[in-house]
Parts: C-alpha cells; sequence; structure tokens
C-alpha cells in the first residue's frame, strides 16, 4: 500500500450495528459518575475552521468529570464566546502598551492577561522564561474548553500559540491543583530540547490566570490534517516518516524517565517541513510517582487498557497510544470511529477490541501496531525499539519504490521525446 487505501469498519470482532453496545456501556458510563473524583479529558474541542496548531490541551488535557461548577466568572463572561461578526486580527488586536483593543476587548481572559496594574509573575527558578507582555500580540482563540482557551499570536515577530488557563475563583482545591500543572508544565517544557517537540518560548502567571506560549504549528495538529483528507489515507511515505518523528520524540521523553500520558493525535502538530512536533506535557508526569496518578488521565480512544482499569502503569501506556496513533497515520480514519469514546473504553478492556489493520499493510507496520497496542504492556516494545523497526519499514519501503521505477522504465523505455 503505497498511496490511498481501502476504507474499513474500523474495528475488529464488533458489528457496528449492534445495539446491545449501548446496553453493555451502562455500567460503565455510571462506574463514570461516581464520585472518584476522576479527571477525564476532553475528547473534542471548539475548534476554528482555519487549522492551526493545537499546540497544548486548554485544561492540561483533563477536565473534571463533574463540570457543573467548573463554569468560573471569566469564561461565563458572555464576551468569551466568539461572534460570527468578530474580526481578530494577531496585528491589531493589541497595542504596544498590552491593552487588548478591537473584538479582543471583550475577551475576558485575555484582559485579565494583559491587564498592566495586575503584577506579571514567573516561576521560582523559572525567572528567565517569564514573558514580557509588551512584546505578545494576541490573535484569535481557536479552542476552548472548560477552563481556558488557545490563541494564535505573536511573540517578539515571531508566530506562537498561546494556552490561557482561568484560576477558579471559587474552587481553592481545583485552583492547586491547576497551578501545580501549570508549574508542572512550564519546568517540562523548559527542559525539554528535541526536534521533534514544541519548543518552549515562555509563562507567566496573573492573579486569575496563567499563561504559556510555545512555538505555533501552521501545519494544524494531525487529527486536523486527517480530517481535512475525509479518511483518505496519507501517503505510506510520509505516513512512517511522521510516525519516526514521534518515535523519536518520545524515545527522547522516555530516555529521561518521563511519561506524557496523552498521546493522540491532536497532541501530535505538523510543521511547516511535514516534521512532527510533541505538544502537551500538561499531564506529564516523572515515571516514579506513577503511584499517585490520577488513572483516566489521557482520552479513551488512545488509551491503554491499565489506565482505564485504574490499574498500575508504566511509559508503556504511551507506547500503547503511539499504536493506535500508527494506525490512524497509515489509515486516516478516527479509531473507533462508530463508537462513543466510552464505547471505545469498555470495548478495549472488555472485549479485547482494536483498530482493524486493512490487508495491505506491510508486515513490519502490523507488527508495530499490534505489540505496541498488546494488552500486556510488557509485550510492547521501547520506542527505541520503535525506531530500529520503522526505520527498516522506510527502507523496505523505498526499495519498494524503486523496484516498480525500475520495472516501469523497463516496460516503458524513455525516448528521445
Amino acid at each position: 500500500m503505497l498511496e490511498g487505501g481501502a476504507k474499513f469498519t474500523g474495528i475488529i470482532g464488533l458489528n457496528n450495528h449492534d445495539n446491545n453496545y449501548d446496553d453493555l456501556s451502562q455500567g460503565f458510563y455510571l462506574k463514570l459518575q461516581e464520585g472518584e473524583g476522576t479527571n477525564m479529558s476532553i475528547d473534542s474541542m471548539q475548534m476554528s475552521n482555519d487549522g492551526g496548531s493545537v499546540a497544548m490541551s486548554v485544561d492540561n488535557s483533563s477536565i473534571a468529570s463533574n463540570t457543573n461548577d467548573s463554569h468560573t466568572r471569566i469564561l461565563n463572561h458572555q464576551g468569551l464566546r466568539r461572534r460570527t461578526k468578530d474580526n481578530y486580527s494577531v496585528q491589531q488586536s493589541v497595542n504596544p502598551r498590552g491593552r487588548v483593543t478591537h473584538a479582543l476587548s471583550h475577551d475576558q481572559l485575555a484582559r485579565a492577561l494583559l491587564d498592566s496594574h495586575s503584577l506579571t509573575e514567573g516561576l521560582e527558578d523559572y525567572e528567565d522564561w517569564t514573558i514580557d507582555l509588551r512584546k505578545l500580540n494576541m490573535g484569535e482563540a481557536f479552542a476552548q474548553g472548560a477552563f481556558g482557551k488557545l490563541y494564535r499570536g505573536t511573540y517578539n515577530g515571531e508566530d506562537v500559540a498561546i494556552k490561557l488557563l482561568e484560576r477558579p475563583e471559587n474552587d481553592p482545591e481545583r485552583a492547586q491543583v491547576m497551578e501545580q500543572q501549570f508549574q508542572q508544565e512550564v519546568k517540562m517544557l523548559a527542559n525539554l530540547k528535541h526536534p521533534n517537540i514544541v519548543r518552549f518560548i515562555g509563562a507567566c502567571r496573573k492573579p486569575m490566570v496563567w499563561c504559556i506560549v510555545t512555538e505555533y504549528a501552521k501545519g494544524g495538529s494531525v487529527r486536523q490534517f486527517l480530517a481535512k483528507r475525509q479518511s483518505r489515507s496519507v501517503p505510506l511515505k510520509l505516513a512512517v516518516k511522521q510516525a519516526l518523528d514521534v518515535a523519536r520524540g518520545f524515545a527522547y521523553v522516555h530516555g529521561l524517565g518521563l511519561i506524557h500520558r496523552d498521546l493522540k493525535s491532536d497532541n501530535l502538530l505538523i510543521s511547516s517541513d511535514k516534521s512532527i512536533k510533541i505538544a502537551d506535557f500538561g499531564v506529564a508526569r516523572i515515571e516514579v510517582q506513577t503511584e499517585g496518578m490520577t488513572p483516566e488521565t489521557g482520552t479513551y480512544r488512545w488509551m491503554a487498557p491499565e489506565m482505564i482499569q485504574h490499574r498500575h502503569y508504566t511509559q508503556k501506556v504511551d507506547v500503547y497510544s503511539f499504536g493506535i496513533v500508527l494506525w490512524e497515520l497509515i489509515t486516516g480514519m478516527l479509531p473507533f470511529q462508530n463508537m462513543t469514546a466510552v464505547q471505545a473504553a469498555f470495548a478495549v478492556v472488555n472485549k479485547s477490541v482494536r483498530p482493524n489493520i486493512p490487508n495491505d499493510c506491510l508486515p513490519v507496520l502490523c507488527e508495530i501496531m499490534t505489540r505496541c497496542w498488546d494488552a500486556n504492556p510488557d509485550v510492547r516494545p521501547s520506542f527505541t525499539e520503535v525506531v530500529r523497526m520503522l526505520e527498516h519499514a522506510e527502507t523496505e519501503i523505498m526499495t519498494t519504490v524503486r523496484k516498480a521505477r525500475f520495472r516501469c522504465c523497463i516496460t516503458q523505455p524513455m525516448t528521445a521525446d
């Protein structure tokens, strides 16, 4: 399969017209609604249609399962909801003194950040990373969640992605958790240096808002890219190249003893040269801290069964998620697209369901996927091994292409024309 590929149902061993799954998943829904204080990822966010980078999830990739009290004062403000007549401009939305102008003047979250009357704070031991708000131009908000928003903008003339998180004024416990996650993400990003990891530019704190700024990936996320292709598979050479970018980035992350915990196509960004940047380290943890981790951080369609089941887990949860992402790149489809996220989790855990691999898939790629998403974490390869296997696949693809071109030249020799 060098170009394109057939469309398929998306999962093995499941009749997509079987209504019994709605009944089977009811217990799963009830389990999630029990008062466990679980953290659930946003499976989709309100986003603009012009692409762009989802550099970071707007609530550190997780949202409390009970969101009735999560809409605090700023985010409830009418101006935060974008109106069709609003005309945002990166160049004109903020004047040199840092005040919000034009349509963004209605955005209370942006105003809270750029309020010149409130003190700007950095992070202890990371003062050098504190951004100068006079150099920050706020542009259009292109994604929104329960606790914050993502904006496009410029910093010191460079295109950037700006994540703003609101401090929950009436929820001290949630505010403390978000403060810890903010500090953790800043420290993590400031110390990660790799060509396949989104570049950290800076951060700051204000009394009512936290801000993190990273490079802006103009190609948007892998999930956006695949959605625009309307389930058409990516050319195999490009799919393997991008998979290698992800695997190399994660080999670096795991080499530092870290776990990302929310690897999915939404958190993989495409640069102008089509290379991949790993983003959103808001839920990453040092591996030795897994004993006290929140188990359900992540997103169900990509989540390893041991995380879904609240069992102890290791770095191998990222390997599982990579297997799903590789399947996405090869097929162009959304995992378990005929199921809800909770139904997918139920099927993965209780029925051992996995995405359906195309018949014409290269054997080496098939082996990588099936090993990565094995139910037994010990069977899953390390990312160092995944890189080696993908490099072998890349060589095999190039050899196949060269042979095909050679056969074409023999059957249809070049002429003077």
